[in-house]
């Protein structure tokens, strides 16, 4: 059965989340032409990887989902570009060399389960020097409310990693960050809570 979330829409921005400023408006991954592009986990009606292949990059991706994986090939072709895929857990990164890529791209794949050290480890190891890994996750406030409801449900941190944590683990794989956006839904922009926060972190050293 055909899935309409995996139709091609020619001139799809990169994309951070539902409802919320796309690249185009934020500007973090700015222009990919002729760049070695990652992203790390399959995310979009049309994956990231898909729209930046389209933008003229030279795009990989890699999924755990074998499923995912196969819309993502769909998609790529009936967009008439190429990407490289890969099916395997997002720090399973051992078919790059060193220092091979110019922007790793992660939206909406960072979990508390996730080992965001080793992960960012990895990263850190594909990156060129000063290279932007820019990721998007719910942000750490939005999972204390349901909602638009004012009223705390849960403690800060149970659910999501908190920013904090974040920032540490990324000095920690040798990463500054540049650029932290923390955005609301353009529906509502008197939310409680921003949903999405957005970062980019620079390669520091080789």
């Amino acid at each position: 059965m055909s899935d309409a979330r995996w139709s091609v829409t020619d001139g799809r921005a990169i994309s951070f989340g539902s409802s919320v400023s796309n690249d185009d408006e934020l500007r973090v991954c700015g222009d990919v032409r002729n760049k070695r592009v990652l992203e790390l986990g399959l995310f979009g009606t049309i994956p990231n990887s898909v729209t930046m292949a389209q933008r003229g990059a030279r795009s990989i991706a890699i999924d755990p989902s074998r499923e995912s994986v196969q819309r993502a090939r769909q998609a790529a072709t009936n967009a008439e570009v190429t990407v490289e895929f890969h099916e395997g857990e997002l720090a399973d990164l051992g078919f790059l060399m060193n220092a091979v890529i110019d922007v790793a791209l992660c939206v909406h794949q960072i979990t508390l389960d996730t080992d965001i050290a080793r992960l960012f480890r990895q990263v850190h190891r594909v990156l060129r020097p000063e290279a932007g890994f820019i990721f998007a996750v719910p942000h750490p406030m939005s999972a204390v409310f349901d909602g638009n409801d004012a009223t705390a449900r849960r403690r800060y941190g149970d659910t999501t990693p908190t920013i904090g944590e974040l920032a540490m683990a990324l000095q920690r794989a040798n990463f500054s960050i540049d650029v932290m956006h923390e955005l609301k839904p353009t529906h509502q922009p008197n939310a409680v809570a921003p949903s999405t926060l957005v970062v980019r972190a620079r390669k520091l050293g080789s």
